[in-house]
């Protein structure tokens, strides 16, 4: 069993706050992402889940044990860094096993769980070998191989696949999913890239300075978004924010006309925001029009960028069928379903 729960916690450094009182429960077997800009406090909160860091204030629970106070050692997490960390003189099978070594475990249960690891891993053929003749992709199965076979109740990522090239961090997401679903283990994984976050998470924590500013599957944090900040952090492109206000008619945007779309909220709302592909080039009804700045093609996907003079530059998703031209004009249709309405605080409306 891994389920975790944290309840109030809180971490200072000094006079400064960077974990700001959260709460939150994952469930046996989740795979949670963590995610936010750099300085939101998502690694030192896995850090302090691992009990590598200090908790200032709040408890954390393992399958419902107080393990607060708990060394690393006691909380039977395994971590796995951003630097692969692994022993230069040592081949991959030592590696993997060195944790079992120093712990005393018999030399042939030890032989024996490296085994069923390197197996996971698909590392079979590398145990003999040093890291230095392994690439940065075999690099990290030995360092997941060696958090594996500690049959540890969760599994701890920081970051993993920061230091590789963009192929190989394909290629590892990829591992790590497949991981997952063989081990049925708790693992929480650390990234600012949101692409991981999307493809790897059952659920999302999205941080932003200490707190969580939203928790759900991709799709909910795709499709609903709570803020304004995670309506542009999660998506790429980052959702169209566009400001405007409230009127008798509905929603009307800044310097452009009213959306027919009404919304009730408690507050005021004074943003609107849909995505690149809920948005269409048309020849009548348009919404805004405004001048091609800018075409990217990009094979699967194509974008355009359309200068709509108060409304700023908003971005479109095309059709690969037309190439759009520097300098043209084109009218832009919004589809009514997909459209989020935003109030002076950033907050969605309910």
């Amino acid at each position: 069993m891994g389920a975790i729960k944290l309840e109030k916690i809180e971490k200072w450094f000094g006079d400064v706050q960077v974990i700001k009182g959260i709460d939150l429960e994952i469930q046996d077997g989740e795979m949670v992402v963590f995610v936010g800009p750099s300085g939101c406090g998502k690694s030192t909160l896995l850090r302090m889940i691992a009990g590598l860091e200090e908790t200032s204030y709040g408890e954390i629970y393992l399958d419902g044990e107080r393990v607060t106070d708990k060394v690393p050692s006691e909380r039977a997490l395994s971590m796995v860094f951003q630097s692969y960390a692994l022993y230069p003189h040592m081949n991959v099978e030592d590696n993997v096993g060195f944790s079992l070594k120093i712990a005393g475990v018999p030399a042939g249960k030890i032989a024996k769980k490296v085994k069923e690891t390197s197996s996971i891993l698909e590392l079979d053929a590398y145990l003999k070998r040093r890291p230095k003749e392994l690439s940065g992709g075999q690099r990290q199965r030995v360092a997941i191989g060696r958090a594996i076979v500690r049959e540890p109740k969760g599994f701890l990522f920081d970051e993993p696949l920061s230091n590789l090239d963009a192929a190989l961090r394909v290629q590892m997401r990829f591992e790590i999913a497949k991981l997952h679903e063989r081990l049925k283990s708790t693992m929480i994984y650390v990234t600012h890239d949101q692409v991981e976050a999307m493809t790897l998470a059952d659920k999302i924590v999205v941080l932003r300075d200490g707190i969580v500013e939203q928790v759900g599957t991709p799709r909910d944090l795709y499709e609903a978004p709570s803020s304004v900040f995670v309506a542009q952090f999660i998506g790429s492109p980052k959702m169209n924010i566009l400001d405007g206000s409230q009127t008798a008619k509905g929603f009307a945007l800044s310097g452009h006309g009213v959306l027919s779309h009404k919304v009730k909220n408690d507050k005021p709302l004074v943003k609107c925001g849909i995505r690149p592909e809920h948005i269409s080039v048309t020849e009548k009804s348009a919404d805004v029009a405004g001048e091609v700045v800018l075409y990217e093609y990009l094979g699967s996907d194509c974008f355009i960028y359309v200068d709509c003079a108060q409304l700023g530059v908003i971005t479109v998703r095309v059709s690969d069928e037309i190439a759009y031209e520097t300098g043209q004009q084109a009218s832009l249709k919004f589809d009514r379903k997909r459209i989020h309405f935003f109030d002076e605080a950033g907050q969605a409306a309910r």
